[in-house]
């Protein structure tokens, strides 16, 4: 490791253009891309913001960590799937489950109720063809200016990435499972 001085001055002028809502996307293979998001929930909810949360691949009835703890602290987190792709015993059922999740996600964006909605695994029904790109990127140009969209999963679609104010992408460097560690409760779930 080398050492570094830390700055004496302030590396960046601040912006002077207008604040408005952002699209920010959290894409790639490494780990962390919810709990970013997740984290941006709960920092707006701490500053008293309206939030709402939609889960693609997630059941409705998932009751994983985040739930637990979004469910005490009143922020809405909604499951609209049926679970991973592989569990699916009918993928044209599934495909419905993410069009329907997608209107209603539609709604609160384009309806002015939050500050901020995210997205968690957004990319999957759109990499799988089971909605349609035109209608998510049409949303996301049309949303109210104040309103703030972060969408997560891997191989975000390009389309939305140059549409994005923020982009991010997790990159593996290394993952437990990879060593055949199981995945944990309160730390993968």
């Amino acid at each position: 490791m080398q050492i570094e001085q830390p700055p004496s001055s302030k590396p960046y002028e601040k912006p002077e253009g207008e604040r408005r809502g952002l699209v920010i996307v959290n894409t790639g293979d490494g780990k962390g891309k919810s709990t970013a998001a997740f984290g941006l929930a709960l920092r707006a909810h701490g500053r008293g913001k309206a939030v709402k949360i939609f889960q693609f691949m997630k059941v409705p009835t998932a009751r994983f960590g985040e739930h637990r703890m979004f469910e005490q602290i009143g922020i809405p987190i909604e499951g609209l799937g049926d679970g991973f792709s592989w569990k699916s015993q009918d993928l044209e059922h599934s495909a419905q489950l993410a069009r329907d999740g997608w209107a209603r996600a539609r709604d609160a964006i384009l309806g002015s109720g939050y500050f901020l909605v995210v997205l968690d695994e957004l990319t999957y029904p759109l990499i799988y063809g089971w909605m349609p790109l035109d209608d998510v990127l049409q949303t996301l140009r049309n949303r109210p200016r104040e309103v703030h969209v972060v969408i997560t999963g891997r191989r975000c679609p390009p389309e939305i990435i140059e549409l994005a104010d923020t982009v991010t992408e997790m990159t593996k460097v290394k993952h437990a499972f990879n060593a055949g560690v199981p995945a944990q409760r309160g730390i993968e779930d």
